[in-house]
């Protein structure tokens, strides 16, 4: 019998980008370990293997004990892994990105910084979710109140193609059990959409407090980039789980109707390409891309022992 499960550690070159990989895995009242390339996570009702060099983001729960090792393997193979509450409500932690290089980031902190700019990439950010308007004369408050309406709209829509009762939004951290169904359900499809745009923005070394619409927040930007998904995902989701469960398991038939939708790697490729859009950043970039910064000679090499000049 082979106990070997997996590969050897891959090499970074050789790690599936993230718009290859599937989508993200919960996981709660587990002891997770490392075995070979793969995680072993066991609980009451038996032991499954992860490859995580194919995973995009692990979502550690409650009652969940993990080693040493097995955080140092995802680490190494871009494996984002974040820390939730129970039901995932909450996040508490996250681990390293896949992508080394700091290219988003500047661009992000680059644009975030400027007045101008900050509305363009707020106004592309509307243009995604209302294509084929025009938003370029549009100011935040104005942008802000079609969002409003487009959402109320997608509610009621939702509400009246499941026949479920709708009233308004209630979210409540410390209260998930007083929430009706549908909150329950809007909430957990929710926290998985903010877990997988997590995982793509933390392996592309975005960073997620640095947000162009919301602000003030360590995951202010992830905010912004989940609410360009969440009437075509989380929204019709969980009125759908209402609908087919009633009360029954909201949290798991959510999160497994997420996964479903999440699964076929569309979404993941397209979160991709929307942030290269909305940072004005294509594929064409070769050469080196770390060195030491001079602002008169550009990107200079690094690891050489510069003489002082006379």
């Amino acid at each position: 019998m082979n106990n070997n499960i997996g590969a050897d550690k891959p090499e970074l070159n050789e790690l599936g980008r993230v718009s290859d990989r599937i989508t993200f895995i919960y996981v709660d009242h587990a002891d997770i370990d490392k075995h070979n390339s793969a995680i072993e996570v066991h609980d009451s009702q038996g032991t499954v293997y992860i490859p995580v060099a194919l995973v995009s983001v692990l979502m550690v729960g409650p009652g969940t004990t993990i080693t040493h090792r097995a955080i140092e393997l995802m680490g190494d193979s871009g494996l984002s892994v974040v820390w939730t509450g129970e039901w995932g409500v909450r996040q508490y932690a996250h681990g390293r990105a896949l992508n080394h290089s700091s290219r988003f980031l500047e661009r992000q902190a680059k644009l975030v910084s400027n007045e101008r700019s900050r509305i363009s990439v707020a106004r592309k950010m509307y243009g995604i979710r209302f294509p084929n308007e025009d938003f370029s004369h549009l100011t935040m408050e104005q942008l802000r109140g079609k969002e409003g309406s487009r959402i109320r709209k997608v509610y009621q829509h939702e509400s009246s193609k499941n026949n479920v009762k709708w009233s308004r939004r209630e979210y409540k951290v410390d209260e998930f059990q007083s929430q009706t169904p549908i909150n329950q359900a809007l909430t957990v499809a929710h926290q998985a959409l903010y877990g997988l745009c997590y995982s793509v923005v933390a392996a592309l070394g975005i960073s997620p407090g640095l947000g162009f619409i919301h602000t003030g927040h360590d995951l202010a930007f992830i905010y912004d980039f989940a609410d360009l998904y969440k009437a075509d995902y989380s929204i019709p989701i969980a009125f759908e789980v209402i609908a087919k469960y009633g009360k029954r398991d909201i949290e798991q038939h959510t999160r497994l109707a997420m996964r479903d939708a999440f699964k076929d790697g569309k979404l993941l490729s397209k979160m991709v390409a929307d942030l290269k859009y909305l940072f004005d950043i294509n594929d064409d970039t070769k050469g080196e891309l770390f060195g030491l910064w001079d602002n008169k000679k550009g990107l200079q090499k690094y690891g050489v022992q510069y003489k002082e000049r006379q």
